[in-house]
Parts: C-alpha cells; structure tokens; sequence
C-alpha cells in the first residue's frame, strides 16, 4: 500500500525562536499540517516536540551552533555545518512523493535540502526571503563579478531549475528569477506576508510618551532590524536637513548594524530633534507604532526583490502613512503606490525624504487619511489568506 505524503520543512528558525521568520514558517507548518502528516526539522534551540494531536507538526530539532552576527566567517561554518546536518535528517526521512521545503536562511540550507530530497524523489519548494548573491552584493559584502557571487549563481542556476514550486513575497522577485535558465514564471508563487498585529486605525495619541517633547510635533519613525540592506543614515541626514524645523521630530529605534551605526552618528551630531530608543517588546509594539504620524523604511540602492518589506504589513496594521525609500518597483514601493498609504522616494536620498516628510506634516489630514487607508489595505494580507495559498500549492505537489 502506497504511503500517505508528508511534507517536511526544513529551517533554522521555528517557534520558540522570537524572529518573524520563525512566527511565520511556524504558522504555515500549523496549516499544512491540517491536510498532511507534517515534520519540521529546526535549527532553533527548545523547538522540539512531540506531536499532542494529529493536526500538530512533529518537530525535530536539529543541533545548531549560533555565532555572534558580526562573526562572518564563524557564521559561515555554522550554516556550513547546519546545512549538513539538514542534509542527513532529510535524506533518512522523506519518500517519494513528500514535499520537502527550505528557506533561505541561511544561505547554504537550500542546496543541502534540495539535493537530499532529490535523491530521495521528493518534490521540492523553497521559500526566498533573501536572495543571493543579490543580497551581499547590495550590502557591499561581495561585488557581482566576485568568486563569491559567480559560485553562487552557477549554484542557483542548479537550485531553481530542481526545485518544484518557488515560494517569493515580493513581486520584484520573479525577474530575478527568470534569467536563470529553466525557471518558469509558472513555477514561481507569489504568497506575501502579513501583519502580525491587530489591524485597525489608530488616532494618535498626543498624551503618548513619545511625544513627550511636544504633543504638537510631527513625529516620523523608524524601526526594526536594520540590516545590510537598509541604509539607516539616510533618515538621520534627512534629520540633519530639517533639524531647525520645530514642527517634525525622528524617533529612531532598531537592532543590527544599522542601529550601531545610527547611535555613533547620533553621539557625535547630537540632533536635538533625534531621539534614540531601544525596541519596545512585543505586547507593546502596537502602541509604539500607533504614538508616531507616519514611518519610514530607508532601503539601500538595487535592493529591488532582495529585502522582504515584512514590517510594511504592520505599519498597515495600525493604520499609519509610510515612507519607503526605495525603487519603484520593489514589493514595498509597489504596494505604497497602489494602495496610496505614503511616499515613495529615490534609496538613499536624504534631501527627497526630507522634503516627503515635510509634506506628511504639511497635511496632517491627508496624511492620517493616507493612515486609513494603510488599515484598509492591511485587510489583504492576512494570515489566513497567505497559509491557505501554501495549503493549495503543497497539496498539488503533492499529488492531492
């Protein structure tokens, strides 16, 4: 008698690990799990489980070394030696006709996870949330005609023709994919993100400690990780810019290499109309969000279907104006336009966001008009929208 398929996931980050990553993949594991047994092979320390009922994900944890994220060159061995090990519990538990799927993070799991599963007859998936060397090369870490970025396009050429189904949550991400020989735009499925947060207007609060300055004032926010695509200093120049403007002020907070960045400019300019905060926890995130007129998310150059505009979608949630420094056609760009929630102007430009961000205060109305309908747009990215797409798509590689 034929076996019944499963579907194994493979990744470093799964629930109790706090990162979006991880709430996200753990939702989608939740809701393929009500078709088909399913297992998750995870990276993230405390993960493991044994399923309490049958429409749980068994989960499996997988030994995980995790170096500091300055340590490159130790990160690089880690992913090297986590990818291995991916390779191996892959290998020994999936069948053919299993849908085994992988992320891409870190970078080497993908490969390690693809291949095991082809040996074994498996369909494949692969969900890109970074796409390199696209990544590295925005970041500066490698340049496109590197060693570095050549090995890993000959690799991706292998990856994307072998895999069944290519999961992106950008739009801007398909071209990219296209010029590599043998994908399809039919094996590409577009399933963003959604908002992790209550959707619903917000009236600011002027009473909010954030305000505590002026409740007049326009305040513009920034937060979240900034990484190595995100260009931080260009909000902190654009305050420079505006810095005898009584009327607006920045609050800045965030993680990464970005936020060390914008504390040492911030020690050495001392804008009086900059204020430097650490992240909020979550049960408090809503309201932090909500204290601010209108939020900015500053993306370096090229970065067009390379970065994941995941905190876009709670910006939307509670129904405030975004400003995204960014190309046009890039996921996040796309959706402010469309849904007419903000501005979108030049990566790394500071004279152009400062001048937008004179204009969201200029016109407080249409600015929390624009915050509406940011709350109305959240509506689309839902969770159960988003996981039911991941459902349908497995179950047809599945056979089902």
């Amino acid at each position: 008698m034929a076996k019944t398929p499963s579907f194994i996931l493979a990744t470093e980050f799964y629930p109790p690990d706090p990162s979006t990553t991880a709430t996200y993949l753990g939702a989608i594991a939740d809701a393929i799990a009500l078709d088909m047994t399913t297992i998750v092979l995870s990276g993230s320390s405390g993960s493991g489980k044994s399923p309490a009922a049958e429409s749980t994900p068994a989960v499996i944890e997988v030994a995980n070394w995790k170096p500091p994220k300055h340590a490159l060159g130790r990160r690089v061995i880690a992913s090297t030696m986590l990818a291995l090990r991916m390779f191996w519990a892959v290998y020994r538990r999936a069948r053919r006709h299993d849908v085994v799927m992988s992320v891409t993070s870190p970078f080497t799991l993908p490969y390690a996870i693809t291949l095991a599963a082809r040996l074994r007859g498996a369909s494949t998936a692969l969900l890109i949330y970074d796409l390199y060397p696209e990544a590295l090369e925005v970041a500066g870490i490698a340049k496109p005609s590197s060693l570095v970025a050549r090995a890993l396009r000959l690799a991706n050429a292998w990856l994307f023709r072998s895999l069944s189904a290519i999961f992106v949550i950008g739009r801007d991400v398909a071209p990219l994919l296209l010029r590599y020989p043998g994908v399809s735009a039919g094996k590409i499925h577009f399933v963003p993100n959604w908002t992790l947060l209550p959707i619903g207007f917000r009236e600011p609060d002027p009473g909010h400690s954030l305000r505590h300055s002026s409740p007049a004032q326009f305040v513009v926010g920034l937060c979240g990780n900034l990484g190595f695509t995100h260009a931080p200093r260009t909000v902190f120049e654009a305050a420079r810019l505006l810095r005898r403007d009584d009327r607006i002020h920045f609050v800045l907070s965030g993680w990464g290499v970005g936020w060390a960045e914008l504390k040492s400019l911030q020690a050495t300019e001392n804008l009086e109309n900059v204020t430097l905060l650490d992240p909020v926890p979550e049960d408090q995130l809503a309201e932090f969000l909500a204290a601010a007129d209108a939020w900015v998310i500053p993306y370096r150059r090229n970065v067009a279907g390379v970065s994941i505009p995941s905190r876009l979608y709670n910006f939307l949630a509670v129904g405030r104006a975004v400003i995204v420094g960014t190309e046009a056609n890039s996921e996040a760009g796309l959706a402010v336009t469309e849904e007419d929630i903000g501005w979108v102007v030049p990566p790394e430009d500071a004279a152009t966001l400062a001048q937008a961000v004179c204009e969201a205060a200029a016109d407080r109305g249409a600015t929390l008009r624009r915050g509406r309908q940011a709350a109305t747009a959240a509506l689309k990215y839902s969770e159960q929208a988003s996981t039911q797409r991941y459902r349908d798509i497995v179950r047809q590689l599945s056979g089902g």
